[in-house]
């Protein structure tokens, strides 16, 4: 599906939707009784320090959690404390410890264990060689001369289009992380998603909190028509921002495995190569050099103008070879670079100088097959594949802080209430 569609789709699906603050998640009072005791935990094991003073009133410092490395640093920086008035009785506290879910500190502090999900995901799936890109496959999506079902997917639209479990959503999975699968880069994006997911919950936990229809895969107006929880029905609640505006000013992890693409600016016919019209991507990580520089910018926007300079000085360097741009900018070939004729030297010097911005170096994305990397090497890779149109940066539609948060909080508190149960019944 080309991209510049998607994102029309993006902004027309965005018009509905009120758009809150990034961090903006509704309450968990539909949370079941009973995991009241459960809740102190979570929240401790989510990095909160909880404790009991003789004040009148609760004391809460969240702090600027979503700007810290991890955990670690959030605490020794003095975030995530609350203190509670020692004369409040257990259920008094536990009514004010529900409002700490709703806290943005929380839901950057389930940014941390999302990051590291979002880690773990990626880097399986670039480690398996046997999950590739190609544009001659029969379908969409390709699971090999086997088909489907071997690998735990079933079909249900024509030509590989649409894909959901058959079995285990956990051995599902698995077949991109050691099986034999074709597939462009915007599934490549959809499967990384929900592999995370899957390394957020673990397996157990993940064959039994989404249902096959939730993990649905294919195009992406596909998946608009079905129960995903990444574009479908039951995704609930979304942020549109597509400029990282807002996510630029929230910190560095408000980034970590949110999805996103890289698009061709001009029109189609500007394209060369047709399989790499665009990027889709996942954040892998964000350095806190990267964040500040697109705090600054206030966003994308102004690394798309900086796209565009680049093109234009990249436009000025002819010469040969199917990856030139990319060793010049990405590998800095030393013995290619030393051979530019001397006129096109101050240009590679300026191409340096702008792709040297912590925002290229340090604002590292999942591309399948291409893996983790920063994103200046996309950059320059593209200089190569489509020389003829420069190229801007979109963050897609995404619940990870919202519908998804609320769910993983929610799954979180009912295993342990059930734990709890099962363990109070053996004692009788």
């Amino acid at each position: 599906m080309p991209r510049a569609r998607l994102r029309s789709l993006c902004r027309a699906h965005a018009a509905g939707v009120a758009l809150a603050a990034l961090l903006c998640v509704g309450s968990v009072a539909g949370t079941e009784a009973g995991t009241g005791d459960c809740l102190q935990p979570l929240l401790e094991r989510l990095g909160w320090q909880i404790d009991i003073a003789a004040i009148d009133a609760p004391r809460v410092h969240g702090g600027p959690v979503c700007k810290r490395a991890d955990r670690r640093e959030a605490q020794a920086a003095g975030d995530l404390r609350v203190e509670l008035p020692r004369a409040w009785a257990a259920d008094q506290r536990q009514r004010f410890l529900q409002t700490l879910v709703d806290d943005p500190a929380t839901v950057c502090a389930y940014a941390f264990v999302l990051g590291e999900a979002t880690r773990r995901a990626a880097t399986r799936l670039q480690d398996n060689p046997g999950y590739r890109f190609s544009a001659l496959q029969l379908g969409w999506i390709g699971f090999g001369a086997a088909g489907s079902r071997a690998q735990g997917w079933e079909g249900f639209r024509s030509l590989g289009r649409g894909y959901q479990p058959a079995g285990r959503n956990s051995e599902a999975l698995q077949a991109f992380y050691d099986g034999r699968v074709r597939s462009e880069c915007g599934v490549g994006r959809q499967v990384a998603q929900l592999a995370t997911q899957r390394e957020l919950y673990g397996d157990a936990a993940f064959d039994t909190a989404f249902t096959p229809g939730e993990l649905s895969i294919g195009t992406f107006l596909t998946l608009h028509d079905t129960d995903s929880i990444l574009l479908g029905h039951h995704a609930g609640e979304f942020l549109a921002d597509g400029k990282a505006v807002r996510t630029a000013q929230r910190g560095r992890q408000a980034f970590v495995g949110a999805p996103g693409f890289i698009e061709h600016v001009f029109d189609r016919v500007y394209l060369d190569d047709i399989n790499n019209q665009a990027e889709n991507f996942v954040i892998v990580d964000v350095s806190a050099a990267a964040a500040d520089a697109l705090r600054t910018h206030g966003g994308f926007a102004h690394y798309d103008g900086v796209n565009h300079r680049i093109w234009e000085l990249a436009s000025r360097m002819p010469g040969p070879g199917l990856r030139r741009f990319e060793r010049l900018l990405a590998e800095r070939d030393p013995e290619l670079r030393a051979g530019l004729p001397a006129d096109q030297q101050p240009l590679l010097a300026e191409l340096d100088r702008l792709l040297d911005d912590p925002f290229y170096r340090e604002f590292v994305i999942y591309v399948h097959p291409r893996g983790i990397r920063p994103v200046g090497y996309y950059i320059a890779r593209l200089l190569d594949r489509n020389p003829r149109t420069p190229f801007a940066f979109e963050l897609g539609l995404h619940n990870l802080h919202t519908t998804l948060y609320r769910r993983w909080i929610d799954t979180q508190l009912r295993q342990c209430a059930a734990a709890t149960t099962y363990s109070q019944t053996e004692q009788r």
